[in-house]
């Protein structure tokens, strides 16, 4: 049976002036829409009464399973207005596999992709109003020429053009976040048999208001983010309380996030904090980690498939701390990025860690990366042709 999402319109939404004034500046996840989209699955029934409504609280038992167990899944996606008025999705499909995938870890129900994908696009319609205006061509329209063959390094955008990525500008969307939590009333470790499912919206500036800027890495050797056989590759909220006293650590020692490593011993790089970690090469590879234990990111996968058209092949192997410093020292290792949903794509341009730190090129955001990232932004916000198929447009 198809799970359906009527809408129930408010009846007191945020009057226009105030959210005009809230998209001016909205930072990212300070103010939420006027509704969600909602359904419920209990073991008898499945899911059922799903639907548009009103935002606002709901009550739980406060022996409902997730307070106790943790039994809860999240996702992160974002609705981009294009030029000519029209809101689009970009690779919602994605998000919802890998939503289920995470419910599988996490022993929660299975929402169908058709479902999260239609929950998603009826909260945008019903929201619409807040999806952001464009308000200036960040990426300069056409995608990056391909690789000069007489070049020794990866083909990337005149280093002397103007880069309008880079100062932050036209990256307002709407962003997000469906998640879905265990409510049966129990103690006991076991799948809860009721479950409800959320999704909720925040208005989103740009990552970097005053324009792209470099990040350091602190290199944990006191927190894992994740273990063989755990929940790394799942997206659930409780890797990301775990990563909080990672980040205080990172923050003590003046960096802006943490590296972790793995937790077997070996002394290969994972994540970046919430974001997968990516390297490029002066002989034209993108370095990443391969996955298993680290989350299967949307835009990590992006940027893998968008590679080659920088002149960059794509890797994806174990990748050692002393790779990484000897490369950097050596010029081997020419820059390094972080890629998740909120930025889209992080310099990293140092690494701290106990008795050593070492800096990335010459220590500022280097022309690869951020021709990567106008890339991907202008597919995000049509600026480009999606030769992927990647957008889903909803309005």
């Amino acid at each position: 049976m198809s799970l359906d999402f009527p809408l129930d319109r408010t009846a007191a939404p945020v009057p226009g002036a105030e959210r005009r004034a809230i998209l001016a500046d909205p930072g990212f996840g300070r103010w939420f829409t006027d509704h969600m989209a909602v359904a419920a699955w209990d073991a008898e029934h499945g899911w059922h009464d799903g639907g548009v409504r009103p935002l606002a609280p709901f009550t739980l038992h406060p022996g409902a399973a997730v307070f106790h167990y943790g039994q809860e899944i999240f996702e992160g996606l974002k609705a981009y207005r294009h030029a000519d008025g029209g809101v689009w999705l970009f690779r919602p499909g994605d998000n919802a596999r890998r939503f289920a995938r995470s419910a599988r870890r996490l022993a929660l129900p299975e929402l169908p992709e058709a479902a999260f994908v239609r929950a998603v696009e009826e909260l945008v319609r019903a929201d619409a109003a807040w999806v952001p205006e464009p308000d200036g061509d960040a990426g300069g329209g056409a995608a990056t020429p391909g690789p000069d063959p007489s070049a020794s390094g990866p083909s990337v955008s005149d280093p002397s053009a103007p880069d309008p990525s880079a100062s932050g500008s036209g990256e307002q969307s709407l962003y997000l976040r469906p998640f879905l939590i265990a409510t049966e009333s129990f103690l006991g470790v076991r799948p809860s048999a009721e479950a409800l499912f959320r999704v909720i919206a925040s208005p989103a500036g740009p990552y970097f208001p005053s324009g792209v800027t470099g990040v350091t890495l602190w290199v944990t050797e006191t927190y894992s983010r994740a273990a063989i056989g755990g929940t790394g590759a799942a997206k659930c909220g409780g890797n990301y309380a775990g990563s909080l006293a990672a980040q205080t650590e990172a923050r003590e020692n003046g960096c802006e996030q943490v590296l972790y490593l793995d937790s077997a011993g070996r002394g290969t790089i994972e994540e970046s904090g919430t974001m997968n970690l990516c390297l490029v090469t002066r002989d034209g590879e993108l370095l990443t980690p391969a996955l298993g234990t680290i989350l299967e990111g949307v835009t990590r996968d992006t940027v893998l498939a968008l590679a080659p058209e920088l002149g960059l092949r794509p890797v994806e192997r174990a990748i050692s701390l002393a790779e990484l410093r000897a490369g950097a020292e050596d010029g081997t290792v020419t820059e390094v990025f972080a890629a998740g949903t909120a930025a889209v794509l992080t310099p990293v341009t140092g690494f701290k860690g106990a008795g050593h730190a070492f800096t990335v090129g010459d220590g500022t955001p280097g022309p690869t990366t951020l021709a990567l990232r106008r890339t991907v932004l202008d597919l995000q916000y049509g600026r480009t042709e999606d030769r992927h198929g990647w957008l889903h447009r909803v309005l």
